[in-house]
């Protein structure tokens, strides 16, 4: 368990190694993260931290929440979010402590974790790669429809799970195993080799690999 940063997906763009190399990477802004609260086995039975991340005018939150955020001693968050973490990293942070870009390190693989882009009810073929049918032999306006989805006689129903048209995108993606290419800690920037999930300006979650090759 390590910490889990809240992040905001600014873009794409190319970086040149010394030798000359083009790499794509994403640009995410790395924070700064603020502890709004630490969760306890003793109190809560499990460790964590609770991470406010982009700021957010005060007359747009309920009371309650903005009693938590004067509690801490913070000003308001747009995003709050938690990250499981080991009790000795649990004592190495404050409520109130920032948590910079700095955590990470060139060559480092991270996981990225975010909402891919939607892309609202779409066909087999775009959906799951379906093959469109040939344009010959008699194929009448059914080039990219999925074909038979069952037997009538048994089982007389189409089965749980079959690949059909409907909602694509918009749900949960972790890309694991991407590479830190450049981290900026004045500007607080994370560049990650390769496309990461979600539109720009998304929220993105980034942690050490949990399980790096």
């Amino acid at each position: 368990m390590a910490i889990e940063l809240l992040c905001r997906k600014i873009g794409m763009t190319r970086f040149f190694n010394e030798t000359g190399e083009c790499i794509p990477v994403t640009v995410l802004e790395a924070g700064p993260n603020t502890v709004v609260q630490k969760k306890t086995p003793a109190r809560d039975g499990y460790s964590a931290l609770q991470l406010g991340f982009s700021e957010r005018r005060r007359k747009t939150l309920q009371k309650p929440r903005l009693g938590h955020y004067e509690k801490a001693g913070v000003s308001p968050k747009r995003f709050l979010k938690e990250c499981r973490v080991s009790a000795e990293d649990l004592e190495k942070f404050e409520v109130g402590a920032e948590i910079k870009a700095d955590v990470f390190e060139v060559g480092q693989k991270v996981d990225v974790i975010g909402t891919s882009k939607g892309k609202g009810v779409q066909g087999t073929v775009k959906r799951h790669h379906f093959k469109i049918k040939r344009k010959t032999h008699g194929t009448h306006e059914g080039f990219r429809h999925p074909g038979s989805i069952g037997a009538g006689a048994y089982p007389g129903k189409v089965v749980k799970g079959k690949k059909m048209y409907g909602q694509m995108g918009s749900e949960k993606v972790t890309t694991r195993n991407l590479e830190v290419i450049q981290v900026d800690v004045e500007k607080n920037l994370v560049l990650v080799r390769g496309g990461v999930p979600g539109h720009n300006n998304a929220l993105i979650r980034l942690r050490p690999a949990t399980a790096p090759k």
